[in-house]
């Protein structure tokens, strides 16, 4: 059996280099190889040719990953899935968020996105028949919006001990788009170096950040990559730790749209293209809230009604 190559063992790449590229997030033969010279160059401070020589390196020594259609499928089998705590919601969604990719939903104040992130950081938290959670939820929070009352409120209606449960949550402060997206990559290392199971991650919500330190058109092609970034970060965490990323999305009109409803999320296409679900909630009749699945790989679009309770979010009575 051949001894997979290291990050060491790749030419002009000593000791402190690899240091160095692990540091700035290079951490495999992979992400060494979808690098471009110029960010090898910034975080190591290697020469042009030095950082062309070790991306050749890595791309000619690098399985490139094809499986075939029947691996996926058992891969698929893995796959976790997250109740919102309303049957009908989970129907729309295939039984619940999936791990292994982002779930976005997007709408007004009020529709009940935050309320839904407070439901879903407990149900992820694979809690036994003695009420003993086994998985962390960690919550990115850019707006100020997690409530511990709120968690204690769901626990206790769901016969848990609210403490336990507040314990398995872990709740950041993200204080501008720098600090959000260095929050989203250092949720691996809370995998990978503090042995924790994390099941979920919420981003709560993803534009508020960007949308306040970007402003005007000129800056709009620098938001988008950013974001881009970001998202790519989010995409890979939730692959490869095959966890589930739930982020909430602000909205805004249209106003050149006539007929139908005016709403849409913000961020454009990089935030809908890197979202594998998508679902636009709103607010329904005599309290309900309407979620209605807007994209998804393989579920058709429908619609659901759902509200949200003392107990947290519950079927509409």
């Amino acid at each position: 059996m051949t001894k997979e190559l290291q990050i060491e063992d790749l030419p002009g790449v000593g000791a402190a280099t690899a240091e160095k590229l692990k540091d700035g997030g290079f951490d495999s033969l992979m992400a060494i190889a979808v690098a471009t010279p110029g960010e090898l160059i910034e975080t190591t401070g290697m020469g042009d040719s030095v950082a062309r020589k070790v991306i050749n390196a890595a791309r000619n020594n690098l399985d490139m990953g094809f499986a075939s259609g029947d691996e996926l499928l058992a891969k698929r089998a893995l796959i976790k899935k997250i109740s919102t705590g309303c049957k009908a919601f989970d129907e729309l969604v295939g039984g619940g968020f999936e791990s292994g990719g982002i779930a976005e939903c997007y709408g007004a104040f009020g529709s009940g996105k935050t309320a839904l992130a407070h439901q879903l950081a407990v149900n992820a938290l694979d809690i036994d028949e003695e009420g003993e959670p086994h998985a962390h939820s960690v919550w990115i929070d850019s707006e100020n919006t997690f409530r511990p009352e709120r968690i204690k409120q769901i626990a206790e209606a769901a016969g848990y001990d609210p403490i336990k449960i507040l314990k398995n949550i872990k709740v950041v402060r993200a204080y501008n788009s720098d600090h959000q997206m260095m929050c989203a990559e250092k949720v691996e290392d809370l995998i990978t170096k503090d042995g924790l199971a994390i099941n979920l991650i919420i981003v709560d919500s993803l534009m508020a950040h960007f949308r306040a330190e970007f402003i005007g058109r000129g800056t709009l092609a620098d938001r988008q990559q950013k974001l881009n970034k970001h998202m790519h970060i989010l995409m890979k965490v939730a692959d490869v730790q095959n966890l589930c990323v739930y982020v909430t999305n602000q909205v805004m009109a249209k106003p050149d749209m006539f007929f139908g409803d005016p709403t849409a999320a913000i961020g454009g296409n990089i935030v809908g293209h890197n979202s594998q679900t998508r679902v636009y909630l709103r607010r329904g009749k005599k309290s309900t809230r309407v979620a209605k699945l807007v994209d998804s790989p393989h579920l058709p679009d429908g619609e659901c009604c759902f509200m949200i309770s003392n107990e947290g979010i519950i079927d509409v009575k």
